[in-house]
C-alpha cells in the first residue's frame, strides 16, 4: 500500500521527501516502462510501512496556501512529528522546501509549523 503524490518534477520531489524522511528510493519508472506522465518514483519506508511515491504531471499547479474560497486546495498534507522544531525546520530548507507565509495564530510555533514542499504541497511539523 501506499500514497502518490502529484507534482510537476518528480526528481526533485522524491529527493526532498527522501532527505526529510530518510527513505530510500525504491523504484522508478525509465522511458521505457513509463505508462503515462512526466515520471514516478517510489520511497521505501525502512520498516516495511506505507511507501510513498510521486507522480510528475505536464498539468500540475500547486495548491493555495491558506486554502482560500474557488482556489486550488490541499487535498491531503502529513504530519510529520519530530524532536526538535528550530533543527527540523532547518531541515526541510535545506532539503528545498520552505516555511509557509501564512502560520496558525492560535498556535505555539514551537509545537506546529505549516511547511512546503518543492511543489507547494503544505504539510505539518508537529513537536512530539
Amino acid at each position: 500500500m501506499g500514497v502518490c503524490i502529484d507534482c510537476y518534477d518528480v526528481e526533485e520531489l522524491a529527493a526532498f521527501y527522501s532527505k526529510i524522511l530518510g527513505w530510500e528510493i525504491w523504484h522508478r519508472d525509465t522511458p521505457e516502462t513509463a505508462q503515462g506522465g512526466k515520471g514516478w518514483i517510489s520511497l521505501r519506508h525502512p520498516d516495511g510501512g506505507v511507501g510513498l511515491s510521486f507522480q510528475a504531471e505536464e498539468w500540475y499547479e500547486p495548491p493555495v496556501w491558506p486554502e482560500e474560497p474557488g482556489a486550488l486546495s490541499k487535498m491531503m498534507h502529513f504530519e510529520i512529528a519530530v524532536d526538535d522544531m528550530q533543527t527540523a525546520v532547518g531541515d526541510v530548507i535545506a532539503a528545498g522546501g520552505s516555511l509557509a507565509p501564512w502560520q496558525p495564530p492560535d498556535r505555539d510555533a514551537n509545537g506546529l509549523r505549516i511547511m512546503l514542499d518543492p511543489a507547494g504541497h503544505p504539510f505539518c511539523l508537529c513537536h512530539e
